[in-house]
């Protein structure tokens, strides 16, 4: 992984470096596209919302239940990174509450999503339903890590010149290329254990359990 990453993945989203001074790289060779791509991999294996509510749509909805979640999921992200990268960084280095805004926003969202699961059924009118393409497309507007991997692709791996909106697209696929299938392993987890679910209270256990990990995620951000 590129030496740079570092301080910009640790700085949240109350810390967003100036992104102009890291516009500096060519994604041209293999050698310079490797820290992308590590980077990617690592922000998209690594436990959080997205993951989370895959897992959580496997165990209740099987695999027909989560592509949608995942190709929704990828499109919000290619989206962000887009726009991060052909510009709308330049809007949270201008406008500094707008970073405090989106972030405070995202987790009070994620503490809103803890409780609808811990207090779903799977025998009554509560049960759970199933994401839409759209509703994981949308939920990346309010999903702080899906916002800090874009701001940091955006920061650290775009380079300078005037194909500005090609190095974008490319930078934005590769985020999708290695984040798809990222996104399925954590489906296939939730499908792996389906079947230990079958009963109502074992399922309502998984569903908390899952609400727990979204509630401490939401206070991660919070502070």
């Amino acid at each position: 992984m590129s030496p740079s990453l570092g301080p910009c993945a640790l700085s949240g989203l109350g810390r967003i470096p100036t992104l102009v001074p890291f516009l500096h790289c060519e994604l041209h060779t293999m050698t310079e596209l490797l820290p992308l791509v590590t980077y990617c991999l690592v922000m998209s294996a690594t436990p959080g919302p997205n993951n989370f509510m895959l897992a959580i749509t496997g165990a209740n909805f099987g695999g027909r239940g989560a592509v949608p979640v995942i190709l929704g999921i990828q499109a919000g992200l290619f989206a962000q990174t887009m726009l991060m990268c052909v510009g709308l960084g330049s809007v949270f280095v201008a406008y500094p509450l707008a970073q405090q805004v989106l972030r405070i926003t995202g987790a009070l969202y994620l503490i809103y999503l803890a409780w609808k699961l811990s207090g779903a059924s799977v025998d009554g009118t509560q049960a759970p339903k199933a994401v839409s393409f759209i509703q994981a497309t949308v939920f990346q507007a309010l999903n702080p890590k899906s916002w800090l991997k874009a701001i940091t692709v955006a920061s650290v791996f775009m380079p300078a010149g005037q194909d500005t909106v090609a190095n974008a697209l490319q930078a934005s696929l590769i985020g999708a290329l290695v984040g798809a299938p990222c996104n399925a392993t954590w489906a296939l987890f939730g499908i792996s254990i389906r079947r230990l679910l079958k009963e109502p209270r074992m399922q309502r256990t998984f569903n908390f359990s899952m609400a727990g990990m979204l509630f401490v995620l939401a206070l991660a951000f919070l502070r």
